[in-house]
């Protein structure tokens, strides 16, 4: 068994390991998006306040969603261990 073959097999505490950030990844990355789109659209959800109708929170909110899709992305991908 070469070196690369034992790399790409990882023992059942690295999998659990992978796996909860995984699953940390997705769910959080998925709160970030729901949020960044409920303040985008809190108009549409019937919620008003004084920050949701500003400049600085639509920028807010787009950064957010965009943070969001990144820890999406990085859950899908599971390449944690790799350099």
């Amino acid at each position: 068994m070469s070196l690369e073959e034992f790399e790409d097999t990882p023992d059942k505490k690295t999998k659990r390991y992978i796996l909860m950030r995984s699953i940390t990844d997705l769910g959080m990355g998925f709160i970030y998006v729901a949020v960044g789109i409920f303040i985008l659209f809190s108009k549409q959800f019937h919620f008003s306040s004084d920050f949701t109708g500003s400049t600085p929170a639509k920028i807010f909110a787009v950064l957010v969603i965009i943070y969001g899709s990144w820890r999406l992305y990085r859950g899908i991908q599971k390449k944690y261990l790799r350099g």
